[in-house]
């Protein structure tokens, strides 16, 4: 895992890129990333979920709002205002900060992982775990980024390979 001494000569390096990055979001060994104002939402639809034959673009709408408030046991997805490339050498993950988890707010649900030379921003998982309404706002300092070398620079960079998250 990198240090904030290995991060900064990563960034130098251009190996790693955070952008815009705020030197005051650095921490011992992570990078503390703020939510942007945009969200997805899930429509509210009886049905069950056939995984088989989800889209994305189906099953939730976009939405830009300063403040969201987001009820109990209630899934939206959110998008960090930092854009983050990474070296295909080098891999992140996203983590929750202790002071939200601690008041029942997770910012993911399995999608830790920041592919070696992906580029884009990192979309949250973001739910409330807790029995009251979380008010989200933009610029918020919602979780962090951590990362790791890879023993061997992957020949399957996510920005040649990746599907889903080109783009974001």
């Amino acid at each position: 895992m990198l240090s904030n001494i290995d991060i900064l000569r990563e960034m130098k390096a251009g190996h790693i890129k955070i952008s815009p990055f705020n030197p005051d979001q650095l921490g011992g060994a992570s990078v503390d990333l703020t939510l942007s104002g945009e969200f997805s939402i899930m429509k509210k639809q009886p049905r069950a979920i056939d995984l088989s034959q989800h889209t994305f673009s189906g099953l939730f709408s976009k939405k830009t709002c300063p403040p969201l408030t987001l009820k109990p046991l209630e899934l939206v997805l959110g998008k960090t205002m930092e854009k983050i490339s990474l070296a295909n050498n080098i891999a992140g993950r996203l983590d929750g900060r202790s002071r939200y988890a601690r008041l029942g707010l997770a910012v993911h649900v399995t999608s830790s992982l920041i592919q070696p030379g992906s580029s884009n921003h990192q979309v949250l998982e973001i739910i409330n775990f807790s029995g009251r309404p979380i008010k989200l706002s933009a610029g918020l300092r919602i979780s962090q980024a951590t990362f790791s070398y890879l023993n061997s620079p992957t020949t399957k960079p996510y920005n040649k390979f990746g599907k889903i998250a080109k783009n974001q």
